[in-house]
């Protein structure tokens, strides 16, 4: 079951060289743990809110067990993270590019408020999240084949995910049997959409980068032409003023 061997997407098996060409920088490496470390730990508050307001005492257990478990990826994390930087010549220099569009973490709770949600979406949108993370984390482990220690933190976080996959599920059709197919591909549904205003964000931020650097080297040096031109044409020095041909009318 994919549950107990999460997989990558074929998207992202597609995508095997970049991952490798994104993971492969050691200082974008730490960078993009620490990254990781923010969003596992968000999640796991995220998470515990949502224990406080389920009224269901097993899905309660389970919730705080998933919160729990998010912080202690968030350490592990951020432990490597700090490893990878210390290890770094001279300390870490200026921000590398991460990449974070092609290679993402855990997107956890960050597009869901845990208020507005019944234990049923709530479900649903762990389920889908966490095989994604999952299929995402086993393609990390694998490209990081050179740095064993790092391959090791995603090994041990994915021994969780697939706990957190199969716990979701199966809660999900236990207290909605009926509806629980409905919630997932509602779910899947509303990941597509969100994912593709998250690609038109990212599209529109490189357009608008294109057209200004257009703007800076194709029109100002027109405009700068130009000035010069005109200003070429202007005689020297002050101009005399005009006075008026009647000093007793202002016409």
């Amino acid at each position: 079951m994919d549950a107990a061997a999460p997989r990558p997407s074929r998207l992202d098996l597609l995508l095997r060289p970049l991952h490798r060409w994104v993971w492969s920088d050691p200082e974008r490496r730490a960078r993009k743990l620490f990254r990781f470390a923010d969003t596992e730990e968000d999640g796991g508050r995220d998470l515990a809110r949502a224990a406080e307001r389920t009224g269901d005492p097993l899905l309660r257990r389970l919730f705080l067990r998933h919160a729990e478990d998010e912080q202690r990826h968030g350490q592990l994390f951020r432990r490597r993270g700090r490893e990878l930087f210390a290890a770094l010549p001279g300390g870490s220099g200026a921000p590398s590019f991460e990449a974070n569009w092609l290679s993402p973490g855990e997107r956890g709770l960050d597009d869901l408020r845990v208020e507005d949600e019944h234990d049923g979406s709530l479900l649903a949108f762990l389920h889908l999240s966490e095989k994604a993370a999952a299929g995402r984390f086993a393609l990390y482990r694998d490209v990081l084949g050179k740095d064993r220690v790092t391959s090791e933190v995603f090994t041990a976080v994915l021994a969780d995910e697939a706990f957190h996959m199969s716990y979701t599920k199966k809660q999900l059709f236990r207290l909605e049997p009926r509806r629980a197919g409905q919630r997932l591909w509602m779910g899947r549904a509303s990941r597509l959409f969100k994912a593709y205003l998250r690609l038109a964000l990212a599209l529109a931020s490189v357009l608008g980068t294109v057209v200004l650097l257009l703007q800076y080297f194709l029109l100002l040096p027109l405009f700068a032409l130009l000035a010069k031109r005109s200003a070429r044409a202007e005689s020297p020095g002050f101009a005399k003023a005009r006075l008026p041909a009647s000093l007793h009318s202002q016409y």
